[in-house]
């Protein structure tokens, strides 16, 4: 028979941990000196980096700001000033409800038109344009030029005396009445 001795088990598994124990500080002295193996993110809420799996997650629990989704203004500057391109909007977009709730329903219904193409306008050529930046700079150009444009059209086509007029949109209307 092969009996160890307790002292003798008892230092092995001594033994054991302390490879082990040295093993984990090794795996840390290789993540701080950045020569971890697979893939590591940022730093978890321990400080400690974390190896993550390239999987795209179950479900997503953060979204990235926009691009172009930083302050207008600098930091320093009070809060309105920092969103100047949304509010600019926003107040025009007031404007033009108010021209239309004092019945001068097509000049306000166009400036509100004007409002979202200027928002366009503003994601195209500003850097930074604050929480005017919704999702990408093509989305949100495309989307605010062409409801801007519909709004217009629509308004100037609107009826009694359309200041715009398209000859196969009143053949369309005509059409579809009738049948």
């Amino acid at each position: 028979m092969n009996v160890k001795p307790e002292a003798e088990a008892e230092g092995e598994g001594v033994d054991e941990a302390k490879s082990e124990a040295k093993t984990e500080a090794e795996t840390e002295a290789e993540v701080e000196a950045g020569s971890a193996k697979g893939a590591v993110s940022a730093p978890g809420p321990d400080g400690e980096p974390r190896k993550v799996s390239r999987r795209f997650p179950l479900f997503t629990r953060d979204t990235a700001r926009p691009e172009g989704g930083g302050r207008a203004a600098s930091g320093d500057a009070p809060a309105p000033a920092r969103q100047w391109p949304l509010l600019s909007v926003v107040s025009l977009v007031g404007l033009g409800l108010i021209l239309t709730a004092f019945d001068v329903f097509r000049v306000g219904t166009i400036l509100i038109g004007v409002a979202l193409l200027a928002g366009a306008v503003m994601r195209w050529w500003l850097p930074g344009v604050g929480m005017l930046a919704v999702r990408s700079r093509f989305t949100d150009m495309v989307t605010y030029g062409s409801l801007g444009l519909a709004i217009v059209l629509l308004s100037m086509m609107a009826q009694p005396k359309p200041w715009l007029e398209i000859p196969f949109l009143d053949d369309t209307l005509h059409f579809t009445i009738s049948s």
